[in-house]
């Protein structure tokens, strides 16, 4: 392949590495994953999760309470992917304890979670399943497609943002691999799909998104002096559920275009 394919767009072998690294799903792989080509499909990988734990709310709300069904599948979302962006939402809130940027990094390599964290972390899950279980079958499905792929398009936007961390880790790893274009085509990626789930609500979800991406870059920049692979995993976290939050006022008053 020519050095402008690899700079460029989406290549399928980069759809595995990023299944590999989202979810805790066997997949094998002959070598190890490319993580820039990984980036661009991130979204894409975020809104299948979307519809594997929209269909476990919309199936399961036939049986039981929607409160029960959304209970379960945020958990399962949770399972899933190895709760790997909760963590970093919980480290993240951890590190904002220290007083000085060299504790803040110190706190983050800690893998022990403190008051902070397991706060945000209980908070974040919390959020989530009161504002699944506000919405019907057909509504909760759309919104939780919606939100898991704009979250990951969010956090694939920040990877753009300068300056990056000169800290080891994989996040940090991925971070600075990823090009304007690639971080560009990776946010599009979530957005395409939150329209096909929602019509015209995605354009205030990816609002929302783009909102919560801004805000917790802003704060991690400020606390960290640079974006985190752990800042990431927050951003992810802070989108899916304002996106979320903004599906429960919008169907207040609004119906899905499928529906």
């Amino acid at each position: 392949m020519n050095d402008r394919a690899a700079q460029g767009g989406l290549r399928p072998i980069g759809f595995l590495g990023a299944l590999t690294f989202l979810t805790r799903l066997p997949v094998r792989l002959r070598s190890a994953p490319d993580l820039p080509a990984s980036v661009p499909w991130f979204a894409v990988v975020g809104g299948l999760i979307g519809v594997t734990v929209g269909t476990i709310a919309a199936g399961l709300a036939e049986l039981v309470p929607m409160s029960v069904a959304a209970a379960v599948a945020v958990i399962a979302g949770v399972a899933l992917t190895g709760a790997f962006h909760e963590d970093g939402l919980a480290d993240l809130c951890d590190a904002f304890g220290g007083w000085t940027v060299e504790q803040r990094h110190e706190i983050l390599k800690d893998s022990r979670h403190g008051t902070y964290g397991v706060a945000a972390l209980a908070s974040s899950i919390v959020l989530r399943i009161v504002c699944v279980a506000e919405l019907g079958p057909a509504t909760a499905f759309a919104g939780l497609v919606a939100a898991h792929a704009l979250a990951r398009g969010a956090a694939v936007a920040t990877m753009g943002a300068r300056p990056k961390s000169a800290a080891p880790g994989l996040g940090s790893e991925y971070t600075a691999a990823v090009t304007a274009p690639r971080a560009a085509l990776g946010a599009l990626a979530g957005v395409i799909i939150a329209a096909a789930a929602t019509g015209w609500w995605a354009a205030p979800l990816t609002a929302a998104a783009g909102l919560a991406a801004i805000g917790v870059a802003l704060l991690a920049r400020r606390a960290l002096g640079a974006i985190t692979g752990d800042s990431l995993g927050a951003i992810e976290q802070v989108a899916e559920g304002l996106v979320l939050v903004v599906v429960t006022g919008l169907a207040t008053r609004h119906t899905l275009w499928w529906t």
